[in-house]
């Protein structure tokens, strides 16, 4: 016989290896049969949104499912704000919860489904006799449409006695979208016959083209065209010839290489969805420019785009090579007249800013060259992602994560490292974070520096300010005061919880890096470097961001 809880950690942890969570009340039963009889690996997190945002993290960084557990009540409610960011960036990832018991709420219980709906996110109730069985309906489901679910177990069912843990097959898996049916071979009849006569093609892949596995037809479609390519800035790395490649699009984008962009005559976007940022507000693509775009999504995801393919990102895309192949299209040869390593040159400055502090473009620059190559970022929200954007290139999309993008949050990105130090145990994590959202986090500071230990490091861009409302809210005069911040010693923090933490103030400071990098993981700390930055630099895509909202 075995109780509810053990039904579900038992089922749960034949689909997933890795666990983050706090204990309380609610799940206490179930960590207590996770952690004595299965081989899941459990990390305990010290803030309950840091158990979602590292469950998050880490499918972001491995494409591998994760769980995160807490409590009831309070414990449920510190992971919405985590729930809907992955509800928004669309991230599976299952959160084991208590709830309230069968016969109904006691005086601190709330409304644990209705809240996680009103962020898009389904809950699943274990029952007497169906523990096992809703547990594998929850993985199915969070695999199935790519978005984080909870399980709950109602508190008076969390210790009932209910039989041996049953055999239930595993999660289904959803066949890719193929492009099947007279109107998506006819958009991609119209689409061969723009790419064989384009003479300046450009493709533009997302995460979704990843996801989909589509990087080798991406580099075909590529070759066959004679076309640029540009990525979206969670798609970096997607395509097999960086040599052709004009980096990342939008506000993150170096200026020579968004003005090839609008020489485009025909662009294809793939597995992207076209958000603002990425689109420069309106601004990505020239008038002229022919915008297509092939996306799972049920229609078009912007206005801009003028034909529409609904398919799988890798069929659609080999699909359209052998189209042209078919019709003997000769590539444009385009590609081979643009010196793209040019066009992909930012602005980096000079190594203070008129304030005297540190300009972060070029301390950024420099850091591109001191990090280790095998590394993961992991990026907080906040002015600041510009930099790591515009400096830190990654050699794929899974080798960056930025958490709180989707749902415009700061705040998350020290519960970040854990799930992304899990998921890729011989590589170096590295967490970008400003000084608002990494204050804002501190709870799973030591949750950082305890799960990657020797192969972490975090650079806190610190401006004694929330920059992006100084650049914003304070050119149009409004009160400063709630916009600054008194400046946080992170070093001081840091070492305090058992890294190494050190004060930069200038470019000559940042050489602790290579001193770090050279000495044996295990006789090293987790490093954070708190860059005092100067408040003067703003950031391109928030310079876009200013002009929209002039």
């Amino acid at each position: 016989m075995a109780h509810t809880s053990a039904h579900v950690a038992h089922t749960l942890t034949r689909h997933i290896d890795e666990v983050f969570g706090l204990m309380g009340n609610g799940n206490a039963h179930f960590l207590d049969a996770l952690l004595t009889t299965t081989s899941a690996t459990y990390t305990p997190v010290r803030h309950e949104a840091g158990a979602v945002v590292a469950a998050d993290a880490h499918f972001r960084t491995s494409g591998r499912l994760a769980a995160a557990t807490t409590t009831y009540g309070a414990g449920f409610t510190n992971t919405l704000t985590a729930l809907a960011e992955a509800a928004q960036a669309k991230v599976p990832l299952v959160l084991v919860v208590g709830d309230e018991p069968t016969s109904g709420p006691r005086p601190w219980d709330v409304d644990q489904i209705a809240m996680a709906s009103a962020v898009g996110v389904r809950t699943y109730t274990v029952g007497r006799v169906d523990a096992a069985a809703a547990t594998v309906t929850a993985i199915e489901h969070a695999l199935t449409y790519r978005v984080p679910v909870v399980l709950a177990i109602p508190y008076d069912v969390a210790t009932l006695e209910i039989g041996e843990i049953p055999d239930v097959p595993g999660p289904g898996t959803r066949a890719p979208l193929a492009p099947n049916g007279a109107s998506a071979q006819a958009a991609l009849d119209r689409l061969a016959e723009a790419l064989a006569e384009a003479q300046r093609p450009v493709i533009l892949a997302g995460r979704g083209a990843w996801l989909a596995g589509a990087s080798a037809q991406l580099g075909e479609l590529a070759e066959a065209t004679g076309a640029l390519t540009v990525t979206t800035a969670l798609g970096r790395g997607v395509f097999p010839a960086a040599e052709f490649d004009l980096g990342v699009a939008g506000g993150f984008g170096a200026p020579g290489a968004m003005e090839r962009v609008r020489e485009a005559d025909v662009a294809v976007v793939i597995g992207a969805s076209l958000n603002q940022f990425t689109m420069r507000f309106g601004e990505l693509f020239a008038p002229t420019t022919a915008v297509w775009q092939i996306d799972t999504d049920e229609r078009a995801t912007h206005a801009r785009v003028g034909g529409f393919v609904r398919a799988d990102a890798r069929l659609a895309t080999a699909e359209l090579t052998r189209r042209l192949a078919e019709a003997g299209a000769s590539p444009s040869g385009w590609r081979e007249s643009v010196d793209t390593a040019a066009d992909r040159v930012y602005a980096v400055g000079s190594e203070f800013g008129s304030d005297g502090r540190l300009d972060p473009r070029a301390a950024a620059s420099r850091l591109g060259e001191l990090l280790p190559e095998d590394r993961v970022i992991v990026s907080d929200g906040g002015h600041f992602i510009a930099w790591a954007n515009m400096f830190w290139e990654p050699s794929a999309p899974d080798r960056i994560a930025m958490v709180g993008t989707a749902f415009q949050s700061i705040g998350l990105g020290w519960h970040s490292v854990a799930g992304a130090a899990r998921a890729n145990l011989d590589s170096t994590v590295v967490l970008t974070t400003g000084d608002g959202g990494g204050v804002m986090a501190l709870s799973d500071l030591d949750t950082a520096i305890r799960s990657a230990g020797g192969r972490g490091i975090a650079v806190v861009f610190n401006d004694a300010a929330y920059g992006a409302e100084v650049h914003l809210y304070g050119l149009k005069g409004l009160a400063k005061e709630p916009m600054l911040i008194d400046e946080i010693d992170f070093a001081a923090l840091a070492t305090a919880a058992g890294g190494q933490g050190v004060v930069v103030r200038e470019l000559a400071d940042l050489d602790v890096v290579t001193e770090w990098a050279s000495t044996p993981v295990d006789e090293r700390r987790f490093l954070v470097l708190d860059l005092r930055i100067s408040g003067t630099v703003v950031a391109p895509y928030q310079e876009e961001v200013i002009r929209v909202n002039a």
